[in-house]
């Protein structure tokens, strides 16, 4: 009780030095007797949280850093690499971050980021020659985490130029192909795009493309459609796969974007990926010379590897996005106030966030670990297949609970998480989706094919 009498005193003389013109002012909008009163009746606990508030010495609590790299995975990166990652991550925050919303809304892709892509000078990240970085396959994972971290739209741009595109004519061309597209697509003088996907033929793709080739004298001819492409509608080269009405098996061909024959236009009203342009092509007897069709993609085993060395990449922007998004919500949860304290405070909030946390930590060491192996030439269809199913759906648990601490300012694009929430969903269903990588999971671990 002398306790609180003596905090009582000290508040009592805090107000007593006060000059006359602030206790003035203050007793113009406060009723001083009835406080004084008030304080009286407080409880030891209630004036010691007071009398810390009133404190002039009272320091500012220091929060820790934003940093969803919770077991600091990056850290074997080379001094080198490690310079890379941040340079990426500087442009995207600086050059990428402050427009992405808008055009977003608008269902644009932002041009002027092109030139400033050249820049950077990492497209190709992990080809040999050609002007390529020769980076480790660790590197292009980072790569698409620090674009999906802040964009997943501007990852996918740069997902399909750089390894889809690209990495068909790195994987499956003459040296002729290379030397001809390879220098201008890594400097984004040419701009590419990856043509598989059908509007028919989407899981299936392995077991019969409608889109069809026929050889003649001096070149081929295409026929048919191909949906979802990204880059479609202002790509200079195509890479379309395309089945041989010979022998059933699938060619891959380098399509220009004038080639008589071919035709583009842009897919409306999507949902997710609303920056990434993607088109509805249709090839009506299509003429492609022989210089065209890429030497070495003569089934779809050759499809194949260029999807697995890809489908890694996938599992990365999930891991990106899903940082993006944790991180975008912790931010805000410090920041927003409720019932006079800021809502990180509490304990349900924090609950979230710590299971956020931990799915994303597992995403971060499963895709650190798959392009490990890549690196180290042991990668299987498997791995990457379970990195993509696992990463894809615990990015979906993060985005929903990093929307939910939001409240409903989780649905506003000023936020960016309403963003996250719903390119997420195209991450989920593109390179293979969730059922189809099982399968190939599936099929590894037990011996048998449960494909139809």
């Amino acid at each position: 009780m002398s306790s609180t009498f003596s905090k009582l005193k000290n508040i009592i003389e805090l107000l007593r030095h006060l000059d006359i013109e602030k206790i003035s002012e203050i007793s113009s909008k406060v009723d001083l007797p009835k406080l004084v009163n008030n304080v009286s009746h407080l409880s030891e606990k209630q004036l010691g949280a007071m009398m810390k508030m009133m404190d002039p010495n009272k320091k500012e609590k220091v929060l820790p850093e934003i940093d969803g790299d919770f077991y600091d995975v990056n850290h074997t990166l080379s001094p080198e690499h490690r310079e890379i990652q941040l340079k990426v991550r500087a442009f995207m925050e600086k050059e990428v971050k402050p427009l992405v919303n808008d055009y977003w809304l608008h269902d644009e892709f932002p041009f002027q980021l092109i030139e400033k892509f050249r820049e950077l000078n990492i497209c190709g990240v992990t080809y040999d020659g050609y002007g390529c970085p020769n980076l480790p396959f660790l590197m292009e994972g980072i790569l698409a985490m620090e674009m999906a971290r802040v964009d997943a739209s501007i990852a996918t741009f740069f997902g399909v130029q750089s390894g889809l595109s690209m990495g068909s004519i790195y994987m499956c061309g003459s040296e002729a192909q290379k030397e001809k597209w390879l220098p201008a697509m890594q400097k984004f003088e040419k701009i590419g795009a990856f043509g598989l996907t059908e509007p028919e033929v989407g899981s299936g793709a392995a077991g019969g493309l409608t889109t069809t080739c026929k050889k003649v004298e001096g070149g081929w001819i295409l026929n048919g459609q191909k949906k979802w492409i990204g880059n479609a509608t202002f790509a200079d080269v195509i890479i379309i796969w395309a089945r041989d009405v010979d022998n059933d098996e699938v060619k891959g061909f380098i399509v220009e974007k004038d080639n008589p024959g071919f035709a583009v236009e842009k897919i409306k009203g999507k949902m997710a990926l609303r920056i990434v342009q993607n088109g509805l092509i249709t090839l009506s007897d299509c003429f492609i010379t022989d210089e065209n069709k890429l030497e070495n993609a003569n089934s779809f085993k050759d499809t194949a590897k260029v999807l697995q060395m890809t489908r890694a990449g996938v599992a990365w922007m999930a891991v990106g996005l899903s940082r993006g998004a944790y991180e975008n919500a912790l931010e805000y949860t410090r920041e927003r106030k409720q019932f006079g304290k800021p809502i990180a405070s509490f304990q349900m909030i924090q609950g979230h966030l710590v299971e956020m946390l931990s799915n994303l930590t597992a995403m971060q060491t499963m895709v650190f670990r798959l392009s490990e192996m890549q690196d180290e030439g042991i990668l299987k269809d498997e791995h990457a297949s379970l990195a993509k199913v696992f990463c894809t759906m615990r990015m979906r648990d993060i985005v929903s609970r990093s929307r939910e601490v939001m409240g409903g300012n989780g649905i506003l694009l000023e936020h960016n998480v309403a963003r996250f929430v719903a390119d997420a969903e195209a991450i989920y269903s593109y390179e293979g989706t969730k059922e189809i990588n099982s399968l190939i999971v599936g099929r590894a671990i037990t011996g048998f094919s449960a494909f139809v």
